[in-house]
């Protein structure tokens, strides 16, 4: 008899639906076709044990199996489920009416309990477009799918639910959730908070311009000066996630597997900090058969790169061009996927290999020229993309003792939404252009108009600065933000003069 079932495989971050086509015959061999990978092939002995643990007997005929559209590599343990149902139902041992109607995906233990798996949200949303009824997935991806409403999400503990239900003896009960409501009840969940930071006045004001325009930032100061304690309060100050931003996060990270079990919409922005021994790959997205890599999973958040030059130069070079593009494309002989990479990077650094070159009252014991090599460690074209730079100080001891209540996150956070509000309404009109960090050269020329007065400071500054075409745009784009800060319609000198001020890595104004 043959049987189909239907399941999804991931590329890139969306879901494609595969026919899983199941035919059990005379004969006493297994053939499983359609590019199955190792996971795939080994799935023989899970559902051998599964069926035999509850209760159900496995074919002692030939079985064929062919997984389409055969000419796309099927990858995983997950097909464990609709395999099994597959093989179930082709040998009349339950039930085919109901097999039409759903997207069936599940991992298989051997004791017939499913395991989460990856990917539940983009199958949920493939498994609507495609016009399925619902979806029959492991229990503790739930929460992840039920987020697409108008589908039915059916989440099993064990197989034996799955076939009652199919045989219509105990039917799953579909989980039903108010995104909305969940959404907007865990919006402002932040961790970390800027009251908790004593003093730093200058650098809070320069990651308030960041958060306000979408720059990039790097912070250079000594060992304890707060960089990373100040870097880890970014999110809280960024606008709230919109339901869109927050669907498009949930679904890259339900693809990666970095849900976590029993978890639905993600609401708050990441924040994503890998080590400096990180790869290339690891970075940007890749492997054999591609996987988002950590810009990707920083998407609508914040990437945090500590201790920046001592990250490989290859990898730091990767990030040019999704930094200019916000997406990056992954190429591979069999196959080519697109990761968004729309994030904001905040890094961190010592200023020499010592770690206390201008440092008020330790002095640097680094070798001449060694401060200018540490640096050098970053390419200009990298730093030419990072729009703020800023030196963190250590704090005063009488600042850090001192009780008087610092600034909360949520003030900062306020005039950085009525920043982005103004940009918004500027941006309007342009498809994927919401703040001023992403405004192009056209744009820039038409919207930020600058005095004479201003355009002096600025032919000095980059004079003097020896500054590139691309860091001469920065500083445009910064002073605009810091405008918006101010509620100033036009560019004023003194905004261009603080957006001046924030290129103090330039190289020529650094290390001599």
């Amino acid at each position: 008899m043959l049987v189909k079932t239907f399941g999804s495989a991931i590329i890139g971050i969306d879901a494609l639906t595969i026919t899983i086509e199941v035919e059990v015959g005379q004969g006493i061999n297994f053939y499983l076709v359609g590019l199955p990978d190792s996971a795939v092939k080994e799935s023989q002995q899970r559902i051998e044990s599964a069926l035999s643990q509850v209760g159900y007997k496995y074919p002692g005929r030939k079985i064929v199996i062919n997984m389409a559209p055969a000419d796309i590599r099927k990858e995983g343990s997950a097909y464990d489920l609709p395999l099994a149902i597959g093989i179930l139902a082709a040998s009349e041992q339950i039930k085919s009416d109901l097999l039409n109607d759903y997207i069936i995906m599940g991992e298989l233990s051997l004791d017939g309990s499913l395991n989460p798996i990856k990917g539940a949200l983009p199958i949920a949303i493939s498994a609507l477009e495609n016009g399925f009824k619902g979806v029959i997935i492991p229990k503790a991806n739930v929460l992840e799918a039920a987020i697409v409403s108008k589908l039915e999400v059916l989440g099993a503990e064990n197989i034996t639910e799955v076939i009652k239900h199919l045989d219509g003896k105990s039917p799953i009960i579909p989980a039903v959730i108010d995104t909305r409501k969940e959404f907007y009840s865990q919006l402002n969940h932040y961790e970390f908070d800027f009251s908790e930071v004593k003093g730093q006045e200058n650098i809070k004001r320069a990651l308030e311009i960041s958060a306000a325009g979408g720059h990039n930032a790097i912070l250079i100061g000594p060992p304890g000066s707060g960089k990373t304690m100040l870097a880890k309060r970014m999110p809280s100050i960024l606008p709230p996630l919109n339901l869109k931003e927050a669907l498009e996060t949930t679904k890259i990270h339900s693809v990666a597997g970095k849900m976590g079990n029993h978890k639905g919409l993600i609401t708050v922005r990441p924040f994503r900090a890998p080590h400096h021994t990180i790869s290339d790959a690891g970075l940007v997205g890749g492997g054999t058969f591609p996987q988002p890599g950590e810009i990707t999973l920083a998407q609508n958040g914040v990437l945090f790169l500590d201790e920046l030059p001592e990250f490989k130069r290859t990898v730091l070079e990767v990030m040019r061009q999704p930094m200019e593009d916000r997406n990056v494309t992954i190429s591979r002989a069999r196959i080519s996927v697109e990761y968004p990479a729309n994030f904001m990077l905040i890094a961190a650094m010592n200023p020499c290999p010592c770690g206390y070159y201008n440092h008020p009252d330790q002095e640097c014991v680094c070798a001449p020229g060694m401060v200018q090599k540490y640096l050098n460690r970053i390419s200009g074209p990298l730093l030419d993309r990072i729009d703020i730079h800023v030196e963190v100080v250590p704090v005063p001891v009488d600042t850090l003792s001192d009780n008087t209540p610092c600034e909360p996150s949520e003030t900062i956070r306020q005039r950085v939404i009525k920043a982005r509000k103004i940009q918004e309404i500027r941006f309007a009109d342009s498809e994927n252009i919401h703040c001023n960090a992403q405004m192009s050269t056209k744009q820039l020329r038409a919207i930020c108009k600058i005095d004479d007065t201003g355009q002096q400071l600025l032919k000095t500054a980059i004079s003097k600065l020896n500054l590139s075409a691309r860091a001469y745009d920065r500083i445009i784009k910064v002073s605009r933000t810091i405008a918006d800060l101010e509620g100033e319609e036009e560019i004023l000198t003194e905004h261009l003069a603080e957006a001046i001020h924030y290129r103090s890595l330039d190289r020529e104004s650094w290390g001599n």
